[in-house]
């Protein structure tokens, strides 16, 4: 797979540079520009295609979220920032990943993975909304859009859609390779939930359709980027 073209949107000079000197060591990721503010990435991408965005959200003349939302048909995008309260609204937009500042390399290497998965899934023609799962002898398509979380019960594991729920013989780890990663969170080690039906939250647990959902703690900065 050809390497994945990039610009930075970002005005703190020291936060750009920590950003150039960390994709310069991926070996799959090209730095094509850097922009002090979105206007002028804007300007780039009407006449240039780039495949990921590391964006900043408070920006000079306009907001990153704001930027955002202009996006007609935005590529991967990869939010940066030292304010913690505008991650769900980043979700909802589809962003990939939240890296709340500062952020180490390891950190940084495990959101840009996340971007080569999906680019390698997407030149595979895996743009799929849907999954196949087996219950009970049967392949049983699930849209994404209808899940609601995943529960471990041993061997097997309980996918609960607004429209029922299944139980498939795989484990958690099977089916969480399977899921997109922006949309699907694991929270727990026995429960994988859908960001966009988290209806509220705790330091603890999440909130769906009235169901309270355990938080394990060793995935408290899941719910830390929420």
């Amino acid at each position: 797979m050809s390497k994945i073209k990039c610009i930075v949107i970002e005005d703190e000079p020291l936060a750009a540079k920590v950003l150039k000197d960390y994709i310069a060591s991926v070996p799959f990721l090209e730095l094509q520009q850097v922009f002090k503010d979105a206007i002028l990435a804007s300007e780039f991408l009407l006449s240039n295609e780039t495949d990921l965005i590391f964006l900043d959200i408070h920006l000079p003349r306009l907001k990153g979220m704001a930027f955002l939302k202009t996006l007609a048909n935005p590529p991967s995008v990869i939010v940066t920032t030292a304010y913690h309260q505008y991650a769900v609204e980043g979700y909802s937009l589809n962003v990939t990943d939240y890296l709340l500042k500062p952020f180490e390399l390891e950190r940084f290497l495990t959101a840009v993975n996340k971007v080569y998965a999906d680019h390698r899934r997407s030149a595979a023609g895996e743009t799929r909304d849907f999954i196949f799962v087996n219950v009970q002898k049967r392949k049983v398509k699930i849209l994404f859009s209808d899940m609601l979380y995943i529960e471990s019960q041993r061997e097997y594991i309980r996918i609960v859609t607004t429209k029922g729920e299944y139980l498939s013989k795989m484990s958690t780890n099977e089916i969480e390779e399977l899921l997109p990663q922006h949309i699907f969170k694991r929270i727990h080690r026995s429960f994988i939930v859908s960001v966009n039906q988290i209806d509220a939250y705790t330091a603890e647990a999440v909130e769906i359709k009235g169901i309270s959902i355990p938080i394990g703690r060793g995935y408290k900065d899941v719910i830390d980027e929420l």
